[in-house]
């Protein structure tokens, strides 16, 4: 453990520590003013005092949108000569969200990143090849500064220029490799087709999309490595907010500095322990863009219980998906993770598909499963085989199409294009036509 006083705490002691820190917020909050100290108010908030963790599920929530709405950084709690850094993304919508940072902010983002890290296994004698992408995006900058802070050595690749990427870790030696599961595909492919050696890898940290057991699988297959799930959103902090260890049994949540929930993304109402719901975080320490209650969007169920790695931090599970991510098809409401979780567990497809919605007239409201076949069989068979299961698992009827190896595009740079909509002209991949 990178912070093991931290990591390890009592489930007593640490909810006193949020309280105290939960008064900070709401205080701090009132002070900035703007939207957040407004919402307060007209809740009967006061004074941090007012509030208790177990009445937390009654103050009010803050979103996306409100980011948006105060674009680009109408929401700051501290003066702007104190933003030493601005961080972001265009959203899953394309609309930028911007977040700024103090010092004391991007300090505890290498905190938490480190303790990522080291949740992996990686201490100040290991080496990060860190594939994540840098600029404004959080994933590379956010995974830099944890390894400089765990002491380890850290080669700041960024993301494309694959033939490079492998010949790096090839002649570098590392133990960890941090990108997005998508990609750690591709450098698995990559390197067998160059026939690299990449036996040093012992470690990866793969973000910043949702991703199933049975991708994990795949990728455990073409790297030597155990793969972990880290989690992080750039409004929260980046990456770090919760990363699986060594155990692989759920991601542990640093609720020392970020208060979860997860609530019904219908009716914002707390969630049994162990049920799915939309993830909902405080941010008690951060300083420069401090949230209440903010609703991500991502969809995972929490557990408490002390792991075998010794850790007592409340865990998530992997994300299911994201609510604004939800298919509709014909009726049946279905994530791409959910499809992706089917389709990698027969064993009869590689770890490559895409998920084509058919737009092109108004009575088409099919889905197109794009993949390609893992083996030597007839295509005929696992056509077949694979709308069987996705039938028979999500109940809901799709049309499969077993394309040639290479035809669905591997991700070289960002995340993986898993859903494409048809909504004229030729087919987006060939063979859908």
């Amino acid at each position: 453990m990178f912070d093991p006083k931290a990591e390890a705490m009592s489930r007593d002691e640490r909810a006193a520590l949020q309280r105290h820190r939960l008064w900070g917020l709401v205080d701090r909050l009132l002070v900035a003013g703007g939207l957040q100290a407004r919402r307060l108010r007209d809740a009967g908030v006061k004074s941090g005092a007012d509030v208790t963790l177990a009445e937390l599920h009654r103050l009010p929530f803050t979103t996306k949108q409100d980011l948006w709405d105060h674009y680009p950084l109408g929401m700051l709690a501290v003066p702007r000569d104190q933003v030493v850094a601005v961080h972001g993304s265009t959203g899953t919508k394309g609309r930028p969200t911007l977040v700024g940072y103090t010092r004391a902010d991007l300090d505890l983002w290498a905190a938490m990143c480190a303790r990522s890290l080291a949740c992996a296994g990686a201490t100040e004698l290991s080496t990060v090849h860190n594939a994540y992408g840098y600029g404004l995006f959080t994933g590379g900058m956010g995974i830099h500064q944890g390894a400089v802070a765990l002491g380890a050595t850290v080669v700041p690749m960024s993301g494309g220029m694959t033939e490079r990427q492998v010949r790096m870790i090839a002649d570098l030696r590392p133990d960890v490799l941090t990108c997005t599961p998508a990609y750690a595909l591709r450098l698995g492919e990559a390197a067998a087709e160059a026939g690299a050696d990449l036996s040093s890898l012992q470690a990866g940290l793969f973000g910043a999309e949702p991703w199933s057991e049975e991708l994990r699988a795949a990728i455990e297959a073409v790297l030597p490595l155990k793969a972990m799930d880290v989690y992080g959103l750039s409004e929260i902090i980046g990456p770090g907010v919760a990363t699986e260890c060594l155990e692989q049994n759920g991601l542990h949540v640093n609720e020392d500095h970020f208060i979860v929930e997860a609530v019904d993304p219908a009716t914002g109402e707390p969630v049994a322990e162990g049920e799915p719901g939309e993830l909902v975080f405080s941010t008690p320490t951060k300083q420069a863009l401090p949230l209440l209650r903010y609703r991500t969007g991502d969809l995972a169920s929490l557990a408490h219980g002390e792991c075998d790695c010794g850790r007592t931090l409340v865990r998530m599970s992997k994300i299911r998906g994201r609510v604004d991510d939800m298919l509709v098809v014909r009726g049946v409401n279905v994530y791409p993770s959910e499809v992706e979780r089917v389709l990698l567990g027969t064993g009869l497809v590689a770890p490559h598909y895409q998920l084509v919605l058919d737009r092109r007239k108004p009575e088409h409201t099919g889905l197109l499963v794009a993949c390609e076949a893992a083996g030597e069989g007839a295509a005929e068979e696992t056509t077949a085989g694979l709308a069987r299961a996705v039938q028979a698992e999500l109940g809901l009827t799709a049309d499969v199409r077993v394309l040639p190896a290479g035809t669905v595009p591997r991700v070289e740079v960002g995340k993986a294009v898993r859903v494409v909509t048809w909504e004229s002209g030729p087919a987006p991949l060939p063979g859908l036509g």
